[in-house]
């Protein structure tokens, strides 16, 4: 309890960030880099983008679109979705067909389907090609709604854009979402009776079906098929699918098999290979290759490593019980913060090491690295706490899981749901439904203690 002891005395102070002056006295000043700070969505980008143009700085529609493809990869989509607005309403810059699919799957994360639909069928006759109806097709899939998908798709076929592999390649993946692997023979069928060929998209989802069917055959007999195929150019992520495959139904050999002759592809790609790598270390951690997966980590040093590679890294040797490794990688990583200063500081790579001390009953180290990150790295998370709470739960502490719990409430109350939420999950299967609820009406009735302390260190938390 060392770390409950010292946390009531410690005085974080909470930065106030004026995120958008500072970044736009960079030297190399550019538009995401004023963007980029703003990670509530609750705060509008449209003010920034508007200084922007006051400013007199030039505005090309080719940096907007990336910018909103860099938003969506860090599922920021409410801001994206402003900046698609932005750019067609405010700017009038005229929207491309892929621009219009892009915003209609922005509208769907942020509004919901109805309003998808209620857009697409505002929208001019006009602009209701080929790429917007995927998109709405995509949206259908995305909510599993199966009849509306399946409306469309024939739709699709009635105005002659099913031409491409594309609307069945939804469909299936939609099919094996829900479990409804029958429906994937059926269509691939179709596909060859219109003399579509299939793609390595349609191989991966039937490969990934059939895994999840625990079929053996079948994945032998598309892993052939594709293979066989010369109309398709086969590329590094369709060997990782049938290296899951064989994975997943227990026939490691093969899975081995199909990552080498994946990396094989891959190195003779002059593309980046940091996702690659990370997938790689994961299947060959699945499949208890400690030798393969640092010699693939030795292979990403080559490269630019950011923190996702840490975390992958790290998360393969956990995989493999070798919480030792990851302190060792988890050094590495804090040696690029730290002192060569080129990664960020992630609250989520010292939050894994904290949850396998805490899973492996190691409570003295997981405390002493929470207490680390709070008074030498000035860093709170409140998963740090739930952690250390489930540690506790496993050893029958209760009294110590809700006083953990109960600081990390107090020190961020905003956040009390999320804890409560966290702790339910980390209690599933674990315990029974009573315990869960006796120890959140114990949080619950500490929820009021220390309300000044959380606004102090509310700015410093990592979202939830």
């Amino acid at each position: 309890m060392k770390l409950l002891q010292s946390v009531k005395s410690i005085n974080l102070i909470a930065f106030r960030r004026e995120l958008v002056n500072f970044y736009s006295t960079f030297v190399n000043d550019d538009l995401y880099r004023r963007l980029s700070p703003v990670g509530d969505p609750n705060i509008s980008i449209v003010p920034i983008l508007d200084q922007w143009v006051s400013e007199g700085r030039p505005v090309q529609i080719v940096e907007l679109r990336l910018i909103i493809k860099e938003l969506r990869v860090y599922k920021r989509y409410k801001h994206a979705l402003e900046m698609s607005k932005w750019m067609s309403d405010k700017v009038c810059l005229p929207l491309s067909t892929a621009d219009i699919a892009t915003r209609m799957n922005l509208i769907l994360r942020v509004h919901g389907l109805e309003q998808v639909e209620d857009y697409f069928n505002n929208m001019p006759s006009k602009l209701k090609r080929y790429q917007v109806h995927i998109a709405l097709l995509n949206c259908y899939a995305h909510e599993k709604c199966v009849d509306k998908a399946n409306a469309l798709l024939q739709k699709i076929k009635e105005l002659g854009f099913a031409t491409t592999p594309h609307p069945y390649n939804i469909m299936m993946n939609l099919y094996h979402q829900i479990g409804e692997f029958e429906r994937l023979d059926s269509l691939m069928k179709e596909m060859k009776e219109r003399g579509l060929y299939y793609d390595r998209f349609t191989y991966s989802i039937r490969l990934s079906a059939y895994a999840t069917a625990s079929d053996c055959a079948g994945i032998e007999k598309i892993t052939e098929q594709m293979e066989s195929n010369t109309s398709i150019v086969l590329d590094w992520n369709c060997y990782v699918v049938a290296a899951d495959a064989y994975y997943k139904v227990g026939l490691i050999d093969k899975s081995i098999s199909m990552l080498k002759k994946s990396e094989e592809l891959l190195a003779k790609t002059a593309e980046n290979k940091c996702h690659a790598f990370n997938i790689y270390l994961t299947l060959y951690a699945k499949n208890g290759k400690k030798d393969e997966t640092y010699r693939i980590w030795n292979l990403y040093k080559k490269e630019k490593v950011f923190n996702k590679g840490f975390i992958s890294m790290i998360t393969s040797l956990l995989i493999l019980d070798d919480i030792k490794g990851a302190r060792r990688i988890c050094e590495e990583w804090e040696t690029q913060v730290w002192e060569t200063q080129k990664l960020s500081y992630d609250l989520r790579i010292p939050n894994l090491l904290v949850d396998a001390y805490c899973r492996a009953g190691l409570m003295e180290e997981a405390e002493v690295l929470v207490y680390e990150m709070m008074t030498v790295r000035r860093k709170f998370s409140v998963k740090s706490w739930c952690y250390i709470a489930s540690g506790y739960l496993q050893k029958d502490q209760l009294p110590e899981a809700v006083e953990t719990l109960k600081i990390a409430a107090s020190l961020c109350p905003s956040k009390l749901d999320y804890v409560k939420e966290i702790l339910a999950a980390f209690l599933d299967g674990k315990q029974d439904v009573e315990e869960v609820e006796k120890v959140v009406n114990l949080l619950r009735e500490k929820d009021n203690s220390h309300p000044a302390r959380g606004h102090d260190y509310a700015i410093m938390t990592e979202s939830a």
